[in-house]
């Protein structure tokens, strides 16, 4: 394997190694500066993390607004202040040498209030802002005020393109790198645009080929490109480690510090990974945010499909083929649709599926009573987690703020289960995010006979390959 060199990254040389970023309360302070401790670059998230009592115990997230808006303030405050402690406690464990990023969702509730909050709660403690999950153009602004470097997660050249002219070009001096992310192999949520196949891969050597000439074209030639997704021992990445057509690249590790013994998520958990099988990984599109998402298939994941399959059209008139009336709700209002939907809505119906939902697509949804409550009372709950939320009709910006569509409930409260899967909560009735790479916990030598590394000795195992 070829040797490893320290790159320019932020104003300092680092080793190019940098931990992924992931969700609410799994890459946290204790990871971030065990990572960065080892010389590479820690990250911890800033999407709800954990805060603690006097004693040191974890304060589970409940709420007591009684509108979304109150709600919305509360999960402000608690965003704030784990933040601020997940900070604090990556600059302990790293040292003040250390090199530690806050990872941010754009499209998280409130994001720019949480980051500012962590920033001037945490002075001096943070060095870098990743941010991703939509296209975060204020992101430079935050960076200059507060003297931070920034990372953009992009997906292609073209989204890059558009967030420089309208913004970055004006903080040049601190963009520290860009992060690609790619849409197929990274887990999580996924830039997947609207032009690209879910079921098509594409290499991602062109695709990141692609955006260094077009950061070349605004002199970027030297700012590194963070290559996510899919990597795992960098023997296999031999061709882009000094390679003069890319430039200057680092290695984002997401999956893989999720197995360490520094790692917040439960031994049922980490059991679960070693024993992932290739295709257990699944890019789905039920996520509220919008986006494509990358998890482990399991019994959550698989009845949202199945509630999706269980979906007719219908219209408020007989028009067209929608010639069978099907009767609504408790008030047995009418609507319309067709005489081949009308068998399968009467099938699912003797199966137990007796509950219709709307979409907004003007779609049935069938459910059981009790799936439908639990439905209903998660999106009546709504804390506003998101900037925009398809599954509660939520957004951040008033005057009404709701989104104007319909509730969907195709969807999920992914605030409830990612806080749940987080804190030892079932596997099988969770979102598990996980890269399309997880399975190779089984194969990997490294982890033969159950072993747990600490993150040191992770990423000495990386320095030296196989």
């Amino acid at each position: 394997m070829k040797a490893i060199n320290a790159i320019r990254m932020g104003g300092v040389d680092v080793l190019p190694l940098v931990e992924g970023g992931k969700g609410v309360a799994v890459s946290n302070g204790a990871t971030a500066g065990a990572w960065a401790a080892a010389g590479g670059v820690g990250t911890f998230s800033a999407v709800n993390a954990d805060s603690y009592d006097a004693q040191g115990e974890i304060i589970r997230q409940t709420y007591s607004g009684k509108t979304r808006r109150e709600r919305h303030e509360e999960l402000v405050e608690y965003g704030i202040k784990g933040g601020i402690a997940q900070a604090i406690e990556a600059r302990e464990r790293g040292g003040p040498n250390a090199r530690i990023h806050a990872n941010i969702l754009w499209e998280m509730g409130g994001a720019e209030r949480v980051i500012r909050g962590i920033l001037d709660g945490a002075k001096g403690m943070v060095n870098g802002i990743t941010c991703g999950a939509g296209m975060p153009y204020r992101l430079a602004d935050i960076a200059r005020e507060y003297g931070v470097h920034y990372y953009p997660i992009v997906s292609s050249g073209r989204a890059f393109s558009a967030l420089w002219k309208r913004s970055y070009s004006k903080a040049r001096e601190l963009l520290g790198g860009v992060v690609y992310e790619d849409p197929w192999l990274a887990g999580g949520h996924n830039g997947l645009s609207n032009s690209e196949d879910p079921r098509k891969p594409e290499s991602p050597f062109p695709r990141v080929l692609a955006l260094r000439n077009q950061m070349r074209e605004f002199g970027l030639g030297d700012t590194p490109i963070i290559m996510a997704g899919g990597v795992w021992w960098l023997e296999e990445w031999e061709d882009w480690i000094d390679n003069a057509d890319l430039g200057p690249i680092a290695f984002q590790f997401g999956t893989r510090p999720l197995l360490t013994q520094e790692s917040p998520i439960s031994d049922a958990w980490k059991k679960r990974l070693i024993t992932l099988q290739p295709g257990d990984v699944s890019l789905q599109n039920f996520s509220p945010t919008g986006f494509y998402s990358s998890a482990v298939h399991n019994e959550f994941l698989g009845e949202l499909e199945a509630r999706s399959e269980r979906q007719i059209a219908y219209s408020s008139e007989a028009v067209g083929d929608h010639t069978a009336e099907y009767l609504v709700g408790p008030r047995r209002r009418p609507v319309w649709v067709t005489p081949h939907d009308n068998a399968r809505a009467q099938s699912w119906e003797k199966a137990g599926f007796t509950e219709t939902l709307r979409t907004p697509d003007n779609t049935l949804v069938f459910e059981t009573p009790e799936a439908a409550r639990e439905i209903i009372d998660d999106q009546v709950a709504c804390m506003g987690c998101l900037s925009h939320c398809r599954f509660s009709n939520w957004t951040q910006n008033g005057p009404d703020y709701t989104n104007g569509k319909r509730a969907d409930p195709r969807s999920f409260c992914i605030q409830k289960t990612l806080q749940d899967v987080a804190h030892d909560g079932s596997l099988e009735r969770n979102l598990m995010f996980a890269g399309h790479n997880a399975y190779r916990f089984t194969s990997d030598p490294f982890y033969s006979n159950g072993f747990v590394p600490s993150v040191k000795q992770l990423v000495e195992r990386i320095l030296t390959g196989r």
